[in-house]
């Protein structure tokens, strides 16, 4: 009888993720067919969190891994050889970028302290944009509870999905920066499996060594090096990027339960808050670095929004923005974030400043 039980409970399970992905996959199509920004993510995000909201809502634990690697795969192969010496040539900026942004951590700091109830140190972790699992395993390493952080970043996470994709293909106005474009791979399927393949083993090994966003870092490294190289084997097939999209989507949406976000209401509205200052703040610096540097100021804008990485280079590729130039500053910045970030904070104590 038991065991008849556990059978029920796994098949309700399966039916729950799977009609969780139907949702998530109709809730895409038709923000495509109404020709938004980013509406593979965008429509899977909201038409899961409005199941969530009210039912149970569920997706297979490797949908997240693997939507990542795809979009590894896929943002990687936009670096070919003239693209890498242009992104190199804007590498003074890509790094004064990552910098500021995490610093900007500690000016949205005292929002989060004083609107939504943490002490500084959480609030500084919670603040800081350097995408939400990033941060959450930075958050535990440094010992500070990670309930709060990742409500935090999360909330600042389907902001920032929601706001910046429209608000910048309008900003972009159709034009592009020829030096960061390339030509689409075609897709040759043994390669593509073959690329798949040496991306998850990259995956599981930065899983294995604990280092933030394995599944993504690996696989986009792997195809910038055979892209580099002019070795890789395949194209990434579009609809499998769409695919991806819906997986990140549904991943973030199911978190958005009634329980998650009422539950901490004052803390969900300091991160509404800190996220709407901290856009401001990254847009007004991006704008600065761009007309210094000569950088397309959407793509600068992009490169610093304070979402993750998956979905801000996933937006660029969707409205086909310097993609490379794009993943060249959330690359650095989350790379930054694991070196320097717990650094930052005990300065930012000793000088008195984590409040």
């Amino acid at each position: 009888m038991r065991r008849n039980t556990g059978a029920r409970v796994t098949l309700s399970s399966l039916l729950t993720s799977l009609g969780t992905l139907a949702l998530a996959t109709a809730g895409g199509y038709v923000a495509h067919l109404l020709r938004m920004p980013l509406a593979w993510m965008i429509g899977a995000m909201v038409a899961t969190a409005a199941l969530a909201w009210r039912h149970n809502a569920s997706v297979p634990a490797f949908s997240r891994p693997a939507g990542l690697l795809v979009l590894g795969l896929a943002l990687g192969q936009t670096f070919t050889a003239p693209v890498i010496a242009a992104v190199a040539g804007a590498l003074p900026v890509i790094l004064a970028a990552a910098v500021l942004s995490i610093l900007a951590g500690l000016a949205v700091g005292p929002i989060l302290q004083r609107l939504g109830g943490l002490d500084g140190r959480t609030a500084f972790f919670a603040g800081v944009p350097g995408g939400l699992m990033v941060m959450v395993v930075l958050a535990a390493r440094a010992g500070v509870s990670i309930a709060p952080v990742t409500l935090s970043q999360t909330m600042r996470l389907v902001v920032v999905v929601l706001v910046f994709p429209p608000l910048l293909a309008a900003l972009a106005g159709g034009t592009h920066d020829t030096s960061f474009q390339t030509v689409r791979p075609e897709v040759w399927w043994p390669g593509l499996l073959m690329l798949a393949a040496g991306g998850a083993a990259l995956g599981f090994a930065g899983q294995r060594v604990g280092f933030a966003n394995p599944w993504m870092f690996g696989p986009c490294l792997l195809a910038i090096g055979l892209s580099a190289a002019d070795r890789l084997p395949s194209g990434v097939w579009m609809p499998l990027v769409d695919a991806a999209q819906v997986a990140l989507g549904a991943s973030i949406g199911v978190k958005l339960t009634r329980d998650f976000i009422l539950g901490a209401r004052r803390l969900a509205f300091a991160s509404f808050i800190s996220t709407i200052a901290l856009s401001l703040l990254l847009i007004a610096v991006a704008v600065v670095l761009a007309l210094i540097s000569g950088l397309p100021i959407p793509a600068v804008i992009l490169g610093m929004a304070p979402g993750g990485m998956p979905e801000m280079t996933v937006t660029a590729k969707a409205l086909d923005m310097a993609v490379p130039l794009v993943l060249g500053f959330h690359l650095t910045r989350t790379l930054l974030c694991n070196v320097i970030v717990a650094p930052i904070w005990r300065i930012a104590e000793r000088l008195g400043l984590g409040g």
